[in-house]
């Protein structure tokens, strides 16, 4: 199975991503010792073509890291029909016991790494780069998640056998399971329901807020953590429910499928960017003193807070459409 396309794309980029990463922490480490904007010594000038290198090399190799993340859920679930019982990408993470672990250090991983590249592109609008250290220092907090991360992942793939036998995702995701996911779709259906538009409406408030008048800049960032989480829920809650128009399928991976007109992906995607971007205009906050980015960052703030708005109104969108023109009514349960 190593062959199979989807397998080699992720074992390669990301064993190539991980030795951009070290190469870059390497790099990482004698910046952080010797920089000094206000030299002009032939050492400075050579670590400031270096950091425009790794600048260069981290945006290539994060951007993968981000993209790496569906191609993971894309290639499970095209291979979930060499293993027997499995339906979807649910059934083929359960096959050994890194499938599930992969794809939640992925998830932590792309939202990490989306984070460093609104760091540095915050970074390279200064003059004097006032965040290069700290900027490094993040990346060497990064490097050693994506290493654990890629490792996971291998383990994972490498350890794959077909005809294995699996569980599907209608036992997965039921409430007969006695696990945290079964306790998440027992929750009252109009209870899961109010909290998520709730979350919704409460971030986007904040995120105009944030986009008319740069205030409630750390609020709206934890809104856009909490909301990623609320959203996390409601799809395996309520809204693959009506996706399905089955009262009892709660699968968070079928509806990736053609069937269903691909709406996962889309759903995936503005959980991500919303939550990058909504939580990156709270990361960047603190720098705001620096006299280099005072205005810079506003700007960036703005731009951050209009695609996350974006983004959950994707998301609120494609579930209100999901919900209205679902043939399933909850009423009769």
């Amino acid at each position: 199975m190593t062959f199979h396309p989807g397998i080699l794309a992720l074992l390669l980029g990301s064993g190539l991503t991980s030795s951009m990463l070290c190469y870059s922490a390497y790099e990482g480490v004698r910046i952080i010792r010797d920089w000094d904007i206000n030299s002009g010594s032939e050492r400075q000038l050579e670590l400031e073509r270096k950091t425009y290198l790794v600048s260069t090399v981290m945006s290539y190799a994060l951007g993968f890291q981000l993209l790496s993340l569906l191609l993971f859920i894309y290639t499970a679930d095209t291979i979930s029909p060499l293993f027997i019982g499995a339906m979807c990408a649910a059934g083929s993470l359960k096959v050994n016991g890194f499938g599930y672990p992969t794809l939640i250090a992925k998830i932590i991983s792309c939202l990490l790494a989306g984070l460093w590249l609104i760091v540095n592109a915050t970074d390279n609008q200064a003059h004097d780069y006032p965040l290069i250290r700290t900027k490094y220092w993040l990346l060497l907090l990064l490097t050693p998640v994506v290493l654990a991360e890629t490792t996971m992942q291998a383990g994972y793939l490498l350890s794959l056998k077909p005809n294995i036998i699996t569980s599907c995702c209608a036992i997965l995701f039921s409430t007969d399971t006695n696990s945290f996911v079964s306790d998440l779709i027992s929750l009252p259906h109009s209870l899961a329901l109010t909290v998520f538009f709730t979350s919704a409406a409460i971030t986007m408030a904040l995120g105009l807020l944030v986009y008319l008048k740069a205030k409630g800049i750390l609020l709206f960032s934890l809104a856009s953590l909490i909301h990623c989480i609320f959203s996390i829920v409601a799809l395996i809650s309520f809204i693959s429910i009506y996706i399905y128009e089955l009262p009892t399928h709660h699968c968070p991976f079928c509806i990736l499928h053609q069937e269903y007109s691909y709406v996962g992906y889309p759903l995936y995607v503005a959980i991500l960017v919303s939550a990058v971007s909504g939580i990156g205009t709270g990361v960047i906050n603190p720098f705001r003193t620096l006299p280099s980015l005072h205005n810079v960052i506003f700007r960036i703030q703005k731009k951050l807070a209009l695609v996350s708005l974006l983004s959950i109104l994707v998301f609120v969108l494609i579930t209100g459409y999901s919900i209205l023109f679902s043939n399933l009514s909850m009423e009769a349960y």
